[in-house]
């Protein structure tokens, strides 16, 4: 009987087939491919082939083995149509099964694109009644998207199948009691579809699906097949916000407390997921209020601490993670966070994590539970009187509005350190409302600064000063009317690029009755003499390191001694620490007194401005440091202290003439810009608000590039993690916290510790940054920078001296607040470091500096004043550790190589001296005052005309003009040293150089923001704005500098001379290699994705042609760095600004990296100045070959000095991304991904491998979870 009904369906179900060829033809077609037949299968009855008649015959007879798939899916539609039988449904659903479970070709045809057997099967499902073919279906999708990952999953939401089968378990759930096996089926598949439908929440919700599954769960506690489903559905359900906060209502966070527990080795599966979706409920701010206030957070403390004991072989770390989660998710509120330290959470999690450090494959368990303890850490208020500067600059108009204004209104009993609730939990409002669609706004917000406005980006040509007004620029232009009547232009050979003078004559450190040499310049040698020949008999050996015939200043130094007085000597270099006397703790320049006192010796250099009076002490005297400004009246500058303790001094009548030679530094070829007698005297006529006294030691020796690599910093794992820990001990362990100021600008009467195991800190002198100093542990201290001047933020930038350490001793130092998310301190770059010490051994230099370094959110709260209205915002801390190579040594620390006023007005002075004026047309002007009255310095430079003959002085004024302009950021100083190697090229015999100097006229602005520079700010100007967000509107009397500049390009574009390129020196914290930003209308509109419109720009792409010719001669330089879209955000820089409203085309800001490359030739190694100098130069040499791809025929080159042909240019472009095109041969394109892991609010959930044993995180997980760069992972 049996087998004659098996028989009698086989011969309804061929019936069927046959009757339904166009449909099984329909489905071949989409099902198979794109095939046009199918073979026979060899198996198939032959009476299913005889019922088709003879016109069907070649169909069938290409049916193959896998093709099967496609009749049954053809008899399963037929079914449909004609709601046929439901056995007969059960039957081909059934075989569709067997099909789907043993072939993956058939899983794989059934969601091909373009197949419609999804739809036949989920039409089915909708339709049939029959609990069996309901399930066979059911069973069908799940092997469909289990084997098939996410795009299978998506193809079946996109068939509809979300609704489909939350309809099912409506109808499902109507039966009493409902079917388990249909219900555990349901909720399985919905479990893993949920996710890929972003609206899947407000449809369950619509359909009432969420109290359908909570119920089940609350009645079926005690059957884990059913529950564990419904658990990974309610896991799905809580996503959504809204959904969250109605199941909380209805217990389901009760529930889930009573399915987790402590330790047991049944139902783990059952526990793991009730955990996942416990964290899932306790986002919602509703469900943590309600677990805190019913003790949930002590029950998770002690759930995981009896886990973590008895899960010793560590086969159950998923659960483990579980409760950290959950834990993570209730402290993100603040009744959570005190309710965790309530606990002793702190401690538990501290302990426990400690314990798990000996395990690598724990590593997630130790960084979820750091992120705890971090966002629990009470905030505390920075250790500061107030955030605003620590000086303070009456500006002589006060901005109406702005930040600037909103400081200058605070009532001073105002505590602008912290607010009134430290806490954002208290302004965050319950999201009851979802997003419907987060990708739209994403893609909105991601767009949301590119300026879409084409009539703003319209380059519109605006002079915004009167013809009459731009006159007074006349005289910063006298090239354009000379005459060179006066010159002497007859000869025109080359003058050597040499000083007068002996230029690598040694630096002397001046000591009593010794005479400061003039000739102090050369870098490179420092010597400790005895006896100095009085100025007389060396008339005719030294000279002056300039030629000052200009400002009449005449050098006739004369030295003055008193009887009697000995000259103290260096025994010898090697172990300098007792090598440098105590009478060198000062150098002193001031008016000299009336008197001398007792025990000190004065020599005197006499000139126009203030003479120069050397002090030092004829005993040892350790404690110098207020000599200057104790014994005598008038502003003193002073030298840093040296490094003085245990110092032992020679016999009186020693001879020092072999410490002269070992002294020596050799000084690379060519002539050195430095010159520190010449630094003393530009620094007495620098004007800081704090009227700085002292000078920095490695701005007065002066800084050569190392001579060896400096690669970028290995991290090493678990940084981060070990640092955050040693924070959180400081809570735990209170009472080894010392907690005592060491240096305080805000408290002039601090107290200077004694103690010899102390660090001694100093930052009063030109750039300097360093507020205040808390030593913390013996060996460790954090720090406080100062913000800018009128600000109360900007801190980054810091320069500070630091003495009194010894040997064999790691101290750490900890830079507490800083602002921005992220830096490249996370990526390999390390702090620079000068030693002076190493100075006199002959290496003055700076170099890369500290071990264990990392940036991560730290636990000192932001009030919004400093925020921008945001509250709950934190500082961040760079931290790094150094073991410094001397003992008792002087050391200075910076975050960037520094470079300041007073060098810059060095290096024009000695590159005015130095050049031959026959041959090179130089200017050194004044733009303007600044607002403290220091000069903004002007430079004009290109080639002297042939001759005085009309045709000559017509090339002359007829080259086209180039515009630089640098250090408009005062933290960015690398800005400055590309612009010193811009300047050294542009002033140098090198044959290149003159034909640059004769193809353009070079303006030149090198340092735009002088006050901030001289008063180490990182981002403004004394006004307390960003001068490069001010160019649209400059305000003469509080950003001059700007507005002055842009007059000058106004100027030249009010009489016809638009300057062929505009470029703005800058320095980029967050990103590596050398890249600009350009302007381009057709590139931001393709930006904002509306193609059509950027279809109908007609631009000329010349903007491209200097990045380009850059990436191919500058081995820093990164073509796919470069961008070239207006944002509004930049619609005030001056980049923005040249380029919209003067009118130039190739208006670029030029940012280098203060970390290193990851392209090129330098990939791998942390910049420096001689990179950052050569890529000046490259600028230059970019700029020729900018002129000869620009005007080939006014231009004849030898081709001997270029090796850069056209073709290189014009050679094919790829496009690589809506802004950037990279030519054939550029490196990939790089971005450097930032990494917000320091957010602890913000990390993302590390999803644990399966295999728990074999479990190593991989690079992504350890980013997520610990901001590491994994490298060790790497191969």
């Amino acid at each position: 009987m049996r087998a004659g009904s098996v028989a009698s369906r086989a011969a309804a179900a061929a019936a069927a087939a046959a009757s339904a060829v166009p449909a099984t033809r329909v489905c071949m077609k989409t099902l198979g491919g794109g095939r046009r037949g199918i073979r026979r299968d060899p198996g198939a009855e032959p009476g299913a082939a005889a019922l088709r008649g003879p016109r069907q015959r070649p169909i069938l007879s290409r049916l193959t083995n896998n093709s099967r798939i496609v009749g049954l899916l053809a008899q399963l539609e037929k079914i449909n149509a004609e709601s046929s039988e439901s056995d007969t449904a059960r039957y081909v659903t059934s075989k569709i099964l067997h099909l789907a479970q043993s072939q993956e070709k058939t899983r794989r045809e059934m969601t091909a694109k373009g197949s419609t057997g999804m739809e036949i099967l989920l039409s089915t499902l909708e339709n049939t009644k029959d609990l069996q073919t309901t399930l066979n279906i059911l069973s069908i999708l799940v092997e469909l998207v289990s084997a098939g990952g996410g795009r299978r999953v998506s193809f079946l939401v996109t068939k509809g199948g979300s609704q489909i089968l939350l309809q099912l378990l409506m109808n499902a759930s109507k039966e009493s009691p409902p079917h388990e096996e249909l219900m555990v089926q349901i909720h399985s598949i919905l479990a893993k579809i949920g996710p890929k439908d972003k609206k899947f929440g407000v449809k369950a919700r619509i359909n009432g699906a969420l109290n359908i599954t909570l119920n089940l769960v609350k009645q079926n506690l005690q059957n884990h097949r059913l529950v564990l489903p419904c658990l990974q559905l309610l896991r799905v359900y809580s996503a959504n916000s809204v959904n969250s906060v109605s199941l909380g209502k209805n217990g389901v966070v009760e529930l889930m407390f009573k399915i987790i527990g402590p330790f047991s080795k049944k139902n783990s599966s059952l526990i793991k997921v009730a955990l996942d979706t416990l964290a899932a409920l306790l986002k919602s701010k509703t469900n943590a209020r309600r677990a805190v206030d019913r003790g949930y957070v002590q029950v998770l403390l002690t759930i995981y601490v009896d886990w973590h004991r008895h899960d010793n072989r560590h086969r159950n770390m998923l659960i483990r993670k579980g409760i950290l989660q959950s834990l993570k998710s209730v402290t993100n509120i603040k009744l959570g966070r005190k309710a965790f330290i309530d606990a002793n959470g702190m401690k538990i999690l501290y302990n426990t994590s400690q314990e798990c450090l000996a395990v690598r494959t724990l590593d997630p368990l130790v960084n979820t539970s750091s992120l705890i303890m971090r966002k629990c850490f009470p905030k505390n208020r920075l250790p500061l009187p107030t955030i605003k500067s620590s000086f303070h600059f009456q500006l002589p108009v006060i901005p109406v509005t702005g930040p600037v204004a909103q400081l200058y209104s605070l009532p001073p009993e105002v505590d602008d350190v912290v607010d009134e609730s430290d806490d954002n939990d208290d302004i965050d409002v319950e999201a009851e409302n979802e997003t419907e669609n987060e990708d739209d706004l994403d893609q909105n917000f991601k767009n949301d600064d590119i300026e879409t406005d084409i009539n703003k980006l319209k380059p519109q040509q605006e002079l915004g000063r009167t013809i009459e007004d731009l006159k007074m620029y006349e005289h910063l232009f006298p090239e354009l009317v000379d005459d060179f009547q006066d010159y002497d232009l007859i000869s025109k050979e080359p003058k050597p690029f040499v000083f007068e003078g002996k230029v690598r004559g040694p630096i002397v450190v001046p000591t009593a009755g010794e005479e400061t040499s003039g000739n102090s310049g050369s870098l490179g040698k420092v010597v400790m003499k005895e006896n100095i020949p009085s100025r007389g008999d060396e008339g005719e050996k030294k000279s002056t390191f300039m030629d000052l015939a200009k400002e009449n200043i005449k050098d006739d130094r004369t030295l003055q001694q008193q009887p009697g007085d000995q000259n103290r000597t260096i025994s010898s270099v090697h172990g300098l620490n007792n090598d440098i006397v105590k009478a060198l703790d000062r150098i002193t320049l001031q008016n000299i007194p009336s008197q001398t006192a007792p025990g000190f010796t004065a020599e005197t250099k006499k000139d126009c401005s203030l003479p120069l009076t050397v002090l030092t002490c004829a005993k040892a005297c350790p404690h110098m440091a207020a000599c200057g400004n104790v014994l005598f009246e008038g502003r003193t500058v002073q030298l840093g202290k040296l490094c003085c303790t245990g110092v032992e001094t020679e016999d009186e009548d020693t001879e020092s003439n072999s410490s002269v030679e070992q002294a020596s530094v050799e000084v690379p070829d060519g002539p050195t810009l430095h010159d520190p007698d010449l630094y003393i005297e530009i620094v007495k006529n620098t004007k800081s608000v704090p009227e700085y006294s002292e000078v920095a030691y490695p701005d007065y020796f002066g800084h050569i590039p190392p001579p060896f690599k400096e690669p970028i910093l290995e991290r090493p794992y678990g940084v981060q993690r070990t640092k955050i820990a040693q924070d959180i001990e400081r809570l735990i362990h209170q009472s080894d916290i010392i907690d005592r100021v060491v240096y305080d600008l805000d408290n002039p009467n601090y107290a200077i510790p004694e103690e010899g195991d102390i660090l001694k800190f100093n930052s009063k002198f030109e750039s300097g940054n360093l507020r205040k100093v808390i030593q913390i542990r013996k060996n460790e201290y954090d720090l406080i920078l100062n913000s800018d001047i009128n600000s109360n933020h900007y801190h980054q930038w810091f320069y500070f001296e630091v003495s009194g350490m010894r040997l064999g001793v790691a101290y750490r130092f900890n830079i507490i607040n800083c602002e921005k998310s992220n830096s490249q301190f996370n990526y390999g770059m390390q702090p620079l470091m000068y030693s002076v010490q190493e100075a006199l051994n002959g290496r003055p230099w700076w170099i890369r500096m500290g071990i264990d370094i990392c940036y991560y959110k730290n636990h000192f709260s932001r009030s919004s004043v400093a925020a921008g209205g945001q509250k709950g915002k934190s500082y961040y801390t760079i931290t790094f550790t150094v073991n410094f190579p001397h003992k008792d040594d002087v050391c200075y620390f910076a975050y960037h190589y520094p470079y300041t006023y007073s060098t810059l007005q060095m290096h024009l002075q000695k590159l005015e001296s130095a050049h031959n004026p026959q041959q090179i047309y130089f200017r050194k002007d004044v733009l303007c005052e600044t607002l403290s009255g220091n000069t903004c310095p002007l430079v004009t430079i290109t080639a002297m005309p042939e001759s005085n003959y009309y045709e000559h002085l017509c090339q002359f004024r007829n080259r086209p003009y180039v515009f630089l302009s640098a250090r408009v950021h005062p933290g960015e100083t690398n800005a400055s040293w590309v612009m010193k190697g811009t300047l050294e090229y542009l002033m140098s015999n090198n044959p290149t150089a003159q034909s640059l100097r004769e193809s353009y006229i070079f303006k030149i602005v090198p340092m735009l923001n002088p006050d901030g520079v001289i008063n180490g700010n990182h981002r403004c100007s004394l006004s307390g704005e960003d001068l490069n967000r001010q160019w649209q509107s400059p305000n003469p009397d509080l950003h001059p500098t700007i507005y002055h500049a842009k007059g000058l390009l106004q100027y030249l574009a009010a009489v016809k001379r638009l300057p062929l390129v505009y470029c703005d020196y800058h320095g980029h914290s967050r990103k590596k290699n050398v890249f600009m930003y350009g302007c381009s209308i057709k590139e931001t509109v393709w930006r904002t994705n509306d193609n059509a419109t950027s279809c109908d720009v007609v631009e000329d792409t010349g903007y491209r042609t200097l990045p380009k010719i850059l990436s191919h001669i500058a081995p820093a330089f990164c073509m796919s760095s470069c961008s070239f879209v207006v944002e509004k955000s930049k619609e005030s820089t001056a980049r923005v600004v040249v380029w919209r409203e003067i009118g130039v085309q190739r208006s670029y800001t030029m940012e280098s990296t203060l970390c290193g490359c990851d392209q090129g030739k330098y990939k791998g190694l942390q910049i420096g100045t001689r990179e950052l100098e050569e890529m000046g130069a490259k600028f230059c040499v970019g700029l020729l070959r900018l002129k000869r791809l620009t005007s080939p025929l006014e231009y004849n080159l030898p081709s001997s000095l270029l090796d850069f042909e056209n073709d290189l240019i014009e050679s094919s472009c790829k496009v690589t991304s809506p802004t950037t095109y990279v030519l054939d041969e550029d490196e990939p394109r790089f971005l450097e991904e930032v990494d917000y892991s320091a957010e602890s609010n913000d990390e993302l959930d590390i999803e644990l491998a399966e295999n728990v044993g074999d479990y190593e995180p991989s690079a992504q997980e350890e980013v997520l979870s610990d901001s590491e760069l994994s490298r060790t992972y790497l191969p």
